[in-house]
């Protein structure tokens, strides 16, 4: 069966990234992934959603690369992720949900400046990627504060900056929001609200709707390593709860989808 590029209301877009009757076992035998057929669009903000162990953060390491498949296929911009993965990292970025595992830079500047020269870049096009980057994580003025230093969510942007200085097309985040207090979680939902304005593909996984789902334009959820849901947020959302995922209070209380942060 062929995949079809998921279509919002009036969207007419090609998909930039499409998995294909996707499977994946674990070196214990575990089951992680069980025949997922997506297809994302370019300029989409996705949401995957699924209580822990459900497959969305395996989906997710499949979209670049990290993981391969035990059968089926994986395409960014219709090119084969199993035979050229350095390709699609390089339109795919991921930030993953443990900042302190993404950061490798003794200064924020080293730090958000490791991808560009890793492409071997010149010297004036990394200064302008990494102060474009600093930029739309609102991390200008800390180029020299060793990251060990920053907050958890100065880390999590830190980890974006780095990403988005790579120049990818798609941003994966996996649990963007874990483990920040309020005001953190505030201004990194602002940072990725922005980026999705000014054009970049978003796909994120989560447990915890309430902070993001209002903001999304389409809402898969997962289960047992298989898509069971996907459709556009409302008409998702009513359903979640069999699958193990807390609906947002807003829609417990019958007001519909409503922003976290309002």
């Amino acid at each position: 069966m062929a995949v079809l590029a998921w279509r919002g209301p009036q969207d007419n877009t090609v998909s930039i990234i499409q998995t294909t009757h996707l499977y994946h076992r674990f070196a214990d035998d575990t089951q992680g992934l069980c025949d997922v057929s997506l297809a994302f669009n370019e300029g989409e903000f996705t949401v995957i959603a699924g209580a822990n162990g459900s497959g969305k953060t395996t989906l997710l390491r499949h979209l670049n690369g990290l993981l391969l498949p035990e059968s089926g296929a994986v395409t960014v911009c219709g090119k084969s992720v199993e035979e050229d993965p350095m390709a699609a990292r390089q339109q795919v970025g991921m930030v993953f949900q443990d900042a302190d595992s993404q950061i490798v830079g003794e200064t924020v500047y080293d730090d958000a400046a490791f991808g560009p020269e890793n492409l071997a870049l010149g010297r004036l096009q990394i200064n302008r990627r990494v102060t474009r980057a600093l930029e739309a994580v609102d991390l200008c003025g800390f180029e020299n504060k060793r990251p060990h230093h920053l907050s958890g969510g100065e880390k999590r942007r830190l980890a974006i900056a780095g990403v988005l200085a790579m120049a990818p097309r798609v941003l994966l985040m996996d649990e963007p929001f874990s483990n920040l207090d309020y005001p953190a979680t505030c201004l990194v939902l602002d940072q990725i609200l922005n980026l999705h304005s000014n054009g970049h593909t978003i796909i994120i996984t989560t447990h915890d709707l309430e902070k993001v789902v209002a903001h999304a334009q389409r809402l898969v959820v997962m289960a047992d390593g298989r898509v069971v849901e996907d459709g556009l947020p409302t008409e998702v959302i009513d359903g979640v709860a069999r699958y193990g995922i807390r609906p947002p209070c807003s829609v417990q209380l019958g007001k519909g989808i409503r922003p976290w942060m309002s």
